[in-house]
């Protein structure tokens, strides 16, 4: 793994990679190298098991929401790349694949607190517009 030096470089490498085909007027290559025309297809028929699979929710949920914003095709193309990118890490690191940093968390924190006044500054920020309780 010391010939790549980050997870990006190896998705560059096999393809996984969003397009940027303009740039300034400038045309830019999307070539794929060589290995990736083989590891390319493996990673999204692996992608379409995982997320049919019920082994993994984590991947299956994550592929919805993507699927939600930008189609099949797109979000396929993302869980591959989520798939290579903790490969690499996993062996990288040497560790084992860990299910739990990729659920995502729906419960608010209860250990945090505010004040009404930080609250009100917080909502403020976010452009509400705060009238006095009428008696």
């Amino acid at each position: 793994m010391e010939a790549l030096p980050s997870a990006k470089h190896l998705c560059s490498w096999a393809g996984l990679t969003p397009t940027n085909n303009e740039s300034a007027g400038k045309k830019k290559s999307v070539r794929v190298f060589k290995a990736g025309c083989y590891i390319k297809p493996l990673l999204v028929q692996c992608a379409n098991a995982v997320v049919t699979s019920k082994k993994h929710p984590e991947i299956r949920n994550r592929y919805l929401r993507f699927k939600k914003r930008r189609g099949h095709k797109k979000a396929i193309i993302a869980i591959a790349r989520m798939l290579l990118t903790a490969l690499y890490h996993m062996l990288k690191n040497g560790e084992n694949y860990n299910s739990e940093l990729y659920q995502k968390s729906t419960g608010i924190p209860t250990d945090k607190e505010i004040t009404v006044e930080q609250a009100l500054q917080i909502a403020k920020l976010h452009g509400y517009k705060i009238k006095p309780v009428s008696a």
